[in-house]
């Protein structure tokens, strides 16, 4: 299998925070499993490159590198209002037009629609940036709750952690969901949050103790062959459907519903890569009930179906 190759575009002054998740999610590889990404870092000047932390990086690649990557990923970067030079505009419509994968993390969007690549589509960035970035590009359709939008050949996202949920689902989109779970575990990260989930959660103090809902999603996930409404996971927490709900929005930012069944499209993702179980034991085996229901799952969440994504991530055939 070649290489996937992922380019990181450094403007000044840097974010290295961001630069860093990415070189992480991308860069290494999990133990006992060989690299599927070759990753490096360039400049407009190569050189080094100044940070937001106070220390500057060495770069020693330059714009030339983008004509050869698959994914370009434009980290974070301040101040995000800040002119990006044309060299470096250009040099990214035209990874884009070649048919580059082009990346935002955080601030990063600002650079893309600069360059022109958001203009009538769907973006995000951080939130406290967000009514600065709809103000300077009313061409870009702004979401600010999200935490991250991903149109396929351009994605963007919100602050740094969402930033790292991004660079895991192009991963998972790249190369199944077991090999993303393998670097999320490796990085002591969930596997996967949805991109539709808000941005920050809605509580203005942290969970006590006895309100976190860690004993409850670890119970879940291991009974997902089970049936898990909103009426049996309050049931098990003990407290009333409202207030389980309430706290899902709290600390998760998605109903409960939702966030079980992206726990059994997980759960099927990988049996479909691992096993060659027929569909309908997958679908049973995960809480679907029937292959009819997994398909159609698969169709609206991940745009394909069960048969073609084991073909295309299958680790038995």
């Amino acid at each position: 299998m070649p290489l996937h190759r992922v380019v990181a575009l450094l403007t000044a002054p840097q974010s290295p925070f961001e630069l860093a998740c990415a070189s992480e999610v991308f860069d290494t590889a999990p133990q006992d499993a060989p690299p599927r990404y070759s990753f490096r870092v360039c400049a407009a000047r190569p050189g080094p490159v100044s940070t937001s932390a106070g220390y500057a990086v060495l770069v020693e690649a330059g714009l030339s590198a983008l004509q050869e990557a698959d994914t370009v990923v434009v980290p974070g970067w301040q101040p995000p209002g800040a002119l990006v030079p044309p060299g470096v505009t250009e040099a990214l419509r035209g990874a884009h037009r070649r048919g580059a994968r082009i990346v935002a993390i955080c601030t990063g969007a600002f650079v893309l629609a600069q360059a022109g690549l958001l203009d009538g589509r769907r973006a995000t960035t951080h939130w406290r940036s967000a009514a600065r970035f709809a103000a300077a590009f009313p061409e870009v359709e702004v979401d600010p709750d999200v935490l991250f939008v991903d149109h396929g050949d351009v994605a963007t996202s919100a602050g740094t952690g969402a930033g790292i949920d991004l660079c895991l689902h192009l991963v998972r989109s790249d190369h199944g969901a077991a090999y993303a779970a393998q670097i999320a575990r490796r990085m002591v990260l969930p596997p996967h949050r949805e991109g539709s989930q808000l941005q920050y959660a809605a509580q203005p103090a942290p969970a006590r103790a006895d309100e976190s809902l860690a004993p409850l999603l670890d119970w879940a996930t291991s009974h997902l062959d089970t049936r898990l409404t909103l009426n049996h996971l309050a049931e098990r927490a003990g407290l009333s459907s409202r207030t389980l709900a309430r706290r899902f929005t709290e600390q998760l930012g998605t109903s409960p519903g939702q966030w079980v069944l992206g726990q059994r499209l997980d759960a099927a993702r990988i049996l479909l890569e691992q096993t060659d179980l027929p569909v309908e034991a997958i679908a049973t085996r995960v809480g679907l009930a029937s292959a009819v229901n997994l398909r159609r799952r698969f169709r609206r969440h991940l745009g394909t179906t069960p048969g073609a994504y084991r073909r295309a991530f299958g680790e038995t055939g």
